[in-house]
């Protein structure tokens, strides 16, 4: 299935340089409809402000983490509906359950390519 050229993203992630890595790689299958955020909370404000096709988040960030985001995300009925990818570094069998617990689409473990990305975003819009 062809991903959809103008599907809005929004990359939320603390370290600037992964932030740049995942826009690149997004513009490397043909994404360029992309924000970002500096971690859960400006995301959070940013997913009030705009309607996102998809999230695209890391696990490990404060004030508030990916986790703490996706699940507030899916709480309220005007994101619930938002499809997220969990970016970590973590493979832990633990973390996976939490985050699949807690309604994320995807999981993609550091570090990864485009194509394994673009695997990863065909899979949840088929969902």
């Amino acid at each position: 299935m062809a991903i959809d050229p103008l599907m809005s993203i929004l990359v939320v992630d603390d370290y600037q340089t992964m932030v740049r890595i995942v826009r690149g790689l997004l513009s490397q299958i043909g994404l360029e409809n992309v924000d970002d955020a500096p971690n859960g909370s400006a995301a959070l404000e940013k997913l009030k402000t705009k309607k996102y096709d998809l999230v695209i988040s890391d696990w490990n960030m404060q004030p508030v983490t990916g986790i703490e985001l996706l699940q507030t995300v899916r709480a309220d009925a005007s994101l619930a509906d938002t499809r997220f990818i969990m970016v970590t570094a973590e493979s832990k069998t633990d973390n996976v359950l939490a985050a699949k617990r807690a309604g994320v689409d995807n999981y993609i473990v550091k570090p990864f390519n485009a194509k394994i990305l673009k695997a990863k975003i065909e899979a949840v819009c088929q969902q």
